[in-house]
Formats: C-alpha cells, structure tokens, sequence
C-alpha cells in the first residue's frame, strides 16, 4: 500500500528544483542577503500578480498582518474585527499590538466571516476588519466592504490561504486597505522557509510599511519611529520569484483535482463536499470536507496510507492563550461545529488521477462501512 500526503512538496521541487538552485546561487554570488534585488523584484512581480500597486516583502505571515495593523496605527484601547474560524495567527497579530480581538461566528457553506453578524460586532472602539479567505474561498467582500466603509472602518484582507483567488474577477488582496499573506512552505506560493508579503494600493503607505519592517528606517542608522526587524529574506524571494511564474497552473491543478474529487464523492452519504461561490475563484489551499464522525475517519485514512489534516480542531476562542479573553464555549457555534467535523483531504498541484481515486476510494469505503454499522 502507497501512501499518499496530504501535501508533496518534494513532488513541486522536482518540476523546478533546478530554476530554484540557480535563482539562489545567484543571490550567493551576489552575497546581497538582505533586502537585495530579488526582494524588490519579487515585491513588483506579486504586487502586479494580486492587481496591487504595491507589496512589501516581510519575514512571515504573522508579520504581514501585525505590520499592517502598526501602519495604520492601531493600538492599546482599539478593536479589531476578527472570525472565530482561522488559525491563531489572525487573533495573535491584533493581541500582539496591544490591540483587543473582536470574533464573529463563521458562515457553514464557505467557512468565512459571517457578514450578516459583522456590524452587530462593532462600536466605538472598532477600528479595523480582518477578514479571512479560508482554505481558498474569498470571504464575503462586498458586503464586508460596504460595513467598513459605512463605519470607517479600515480592511485588512488574511489571504494567507487564498494566494491568486479572485472575488467578482479580482484578486484577494487588492480589495482591503491592505492584504496580508503568508508564504509559509505549504501555501500555494511557499518559500523554503518562514516569509510573508502585505499588498496595498498605496505607495505611502508600502513606504509606511517598508520603514517599519527595517528598524524605523528608510537612510542607514537613522530611524524615524519605532520599527522592527521584519525584512523578507532575499534567499527566499529568489525562490518566491521562480515559484510565482507557475502559480496560476498549480492553482488550475488545485481546481481540476477539487472537481474530481467533487465527482468521486459526490452523493456519499454523511459527508459534506466544499461549495465554490459562482462569482468567486477558488485556489483550494484545503479541499475540507464535513463529516459527523469526524476522528473516526481520520483514523480509518490513516490506517489505509491516506494522510488528512484538520484546520483547525480549535477555535480560537477556545486556545488556552485565550482563556482570560472572557469567551466562552457556545459564543460561536458554527466556527465550534466545524472544528468538530472538518478533514482536509490531500491536495497538491501534482497529486496524479490515481492517487485522487484512490483517496475517493476509501473514504467512500469508510462510509459505506458506517452504513452497514449503523443498520
């Protein structure tokens, strides 16, 4: 029996290991490791790529959006707008600036922000959103939007998940104030190691950000506010660029593999499929499904070489580090219910027919065998 991973990365570095080697010999001989002309090429090519006119290259997802958060100067006594349903990252970034994490409850049909919960979320203190693109699927921006610009709100877009997905035609992370982007190795577009990128489309406030990623400074040794060491490795943007040449075709495969999947599984019993908004393009950084006995198939997969992952078996409200935040099991239910039923199947560009079969195989398997269990 073969296995088959949830993700193969060794799979992507066959098709352009040899791009990548020569792309990082270069900033080798170059020796310009930090913030060196592939950082400032990677910048333009990925603003152009997400329809922004700016981007700025950071150490890491986390960053993006904590940095977005500094330039737009919220801090200690503010509120920032959040969904119960993401990592932990989303919630850390506004702890992390002094400011509070205001949670709405997810919708069940794409696992996003509910908007029709957002504007009871919000009161005086409330100064920014932060929705986010889970697994892929675009959050609800136009009605996101539409709140934020009713209260002045400012729009920080986690697409972290969603590297390339388009809303009514545009791409995430050209739509808030700010998109903030993890480029984590697993993602659509991953570096070999921790990076991030924040989209704007402003280039005062891409200048904002660059001087607060550099210690405060933009002129060597001096230093105009408080800053921090968030730069982009140059190592790494050598790659991001070799890697964002291909992301549409591996987005493509993404959606081709979502669509057998789709066909295989259909009508299984006890198992809820991914649903794609008609107006939205999904990138299937995740292929999630539902089910009620949610472990017991982890488990059966497992046991048959198939590798799944759960994002996420926490909510955030319910993480230990949030324990003195005053939330309590039962505030969000649907963002609780899904982290008692979601399983992300193996998605990656290259997973060949075969291997996609197979996995539609024995999770068909496994529910018959709850059907004949259960009668």
């Amino acid at each position: 029996m073969s296995n088959i991973p949830l993700v193969d990365l060794k799979a992507q570095l066959k098709t352009i290991g040899p791009q990548v080697r020569e792309a990082m010999d270069r900033v080798i001989e170059n020796t310009a490791f930090i913030l060196g002309e592939d950082v400032d090429k990677f910048e333009q090519e990925f603003a152009g790529f997400c329809q922004a006119q700016q981007a700025v290259g950071v150490a890491s997802g986390l960053d993006a959006l904590r940095l977005a958060l500094r330039a737009l100067k919220i801090g200690h006594g503010d509120e920032v707008i959040t969904v119960a349903n993401t990592f932990i990252a989303t919630a850390l970034a506004i702890t992390s600036i002094g400011a509070t994490p205001v949670l709405v409850d997810a919708r069940d049909e794409d696992y996003n922000l509910d908007p029709e919960l957002l504007e009871s979320a919000i009161n005086e203190r409330t100064r920014a959103i932060i929705p986010v693109h889970l697994y892929g699927h675009p959050a609800a921006m136009k009605q996101i939007m539409a709140i934020a610009k009713r209260h002045n709100l400012a729009v920080i877009e986690d697409a972290s998940q969603a590297h390339g997905a388009r809303y009514h035609g545009q791409r995430v992370g050209s739509i808030g104030d700010y998109g903030a982007f993890s480029l984590y190795p697993g993602k659509n577009l991953g570096a070999f190691g921790d990076a991030g990128v924040i989209t704007t489309g402003s280039q005062d406030r891409a200048q904002a950000l660059k001087t607060l990623r550099n210690y405060g400074s933009i002129k060597k040794y001096h230093h105009d506010m408080l800053g921090e060491n968030s730069r982009l490795d140059t190592l790494q943007a050598a790659v991001l660029r070799v890697k964002l040449a291909y992301l549409d075709r591996w987005n493509e495969s993404r959606r081709n593999i979502a669509a057998r999947y789709n066909e295989a599984l259909q009508g299984v019993e006890g198992l809820q499929l991914p649903l794609a908004a008609p107006d939205i393009e999904h990138v299937y950084h995740q292929y999630v499904v539902q089910a009620k006995d949610r472990d017991a198939m982890v488990e059966y997969l497992h046991e048959n070489g198939i590798f799944c992952g759960v994002h996420y078996p926490v909510p955030v409200h319910m993480h230990e580090a949030y324990a003195s935040a005053g939330w309590s099991a039962g505030q969000f239910p649907v963002a609780e219910r899904l982290a008692e039923r979601v399983l992300s199947l193996p998605m990656f560009p290259e997973m060949t027919e075969a291997q996609v079969e197979t996995v539609a195989k024995v999770v068909r398997r496994f529910f018959s065998r709850q059907l004949s269990h259960s009668g």
